[in-house]
């Protein structure tokens, strides 16, 4: 099986597809980027391997503007596309477009995982197992007990902010730039936050803070940072940065963070790990992860991710 294809697919593709066997496929606008078909392909070949089932299998990309998400969801389920991903700007919008969504991904207000049944698309949100799992992985810290700013305040944001408040974090700001967005986000958190700090962001008076860029601002070689780290005071700098973004690897955000020694890591491990979990729900096997870690390496230069703090050691207050 080729793990190579670099194609992308739009709605014109979509319309006349006819070809045999199982298949999957992200969804999203930009989806040039997504080194999704790469990694799943090569799980898919290593599960092949143990089992012939998965022969046929095949993860594609598909280029689709959010106007057309609702009849290209259509038309994927009447060609019986097994899963599909959704990336930005489609987590939020297919909310409408599914038959049921998973307990567990309702809080978040979005979907990123859809599986086919008989009466719909299936909704679930790997997002956050994914962020969790990836800052245990880069930086060594736990959600749990950290004082945590969000940039952002879609689809990613509302899965990040979940897993958050989910796992306990000891405060959690969120900054967006369209102070109506943010507000929607903070009022749908109010009811899980509980008695957990919940607010707008406003300058930190301690320096034990992680944060979090659910943003898209990075894509782009032209794009600003969402945040200006130069303007924290010396003392009150972020303990550590996860940028979602994964290609670029290098993003604004995280060069100013490497400038001013700050730890950070960039999304490819949660990329790998919400990946993971969306195949193993397709599938319900044990996915082989380092077979998806290795292809994206081959395909990548190696890159600093950091300094790496030691795994246990969590923001203090």
């Amino acid at each position: 099986m080729s793990t190579a294809d670099t194609t992308v697919y739009t709605l014109a593709d979509l319309e006349t597809w006819s070809r045999p066997g199982t298949h999957l496929a992200v969804l999203g606008r930009p989806i040039a980027h997504s080194l999704s078909p790469l990694m799943h392909n090569a799980a898919l070949a290593q599960m092949t391997a143990r089992d012939p089932r998965y022969r046929d299998w095949r993860y594609h990309r598909f280029d689709i503007a959010p106007e057309d998400l609702p009849r290209a969801l259509a038309i994927f389920h009447e060609k019986k596309f097994h899963g599909l991903n959704l990336t930005a700007p489609h987590k939020v919008i297919a909310l409408d477009c599914v038959a049921e969504i998973d307990p567990a991904a309702a809080p978040a207000g979005a979907v990123n995982t859809l599986t086919w049944t008989a009466n719909g698309w299936h909704g679930a949100n790997t997002d956050g197992h994914g962020l969790a799992t990836a800052i245990r992985e880069t930086l060594g810290l736990e959600l749990r007990d950290s004082h945590i700013l969000l940039l952002g305040a879609g689809g990613a944001a509302r899965g990040a902010a979940v897993e958050c408040l989910q796992r306990r974090c000891a405060s959690l700001a969120i900054a967006n730039r369209t102070r109506a967005n943010l507000d929607a986000l903070l009022d749908a958190m109010r009811p899980l936050a509980g008695d957990i700090p919940l607010s707008a962001f406003q300058p930190f008076s301690h320096s034990a803070f992680l944060i979090i860029n659910a943003t898209s601002s990075g894509l782009r070689p032209a794009d600003a940072p969402p945040i200006d780290l130069a303007a924290f005071p010396a003392n009150a700098r972020p303990l550590a940065v996860f940028d979602m973004i994964y290609n670029p690897p290098q993003t604004p955000l995280l060069a100013q963070a490497a400038a001013l020694g700050i730890p950070r890591a960039n999304g490819l491990s949660m990329l790998i790990h919400q990946g993971a979990r969306s195949l193993e729900i397709w599938t319900g096997e044990k996915i082989p992860v380092e077979a998806m870690r290795n292809a994206l390496q081959k395909a990548r230069k190696p890159e600093s991710r950091g300094t790496r703090k030691p795994k246990g050691q969590n923001p203090k207050p």
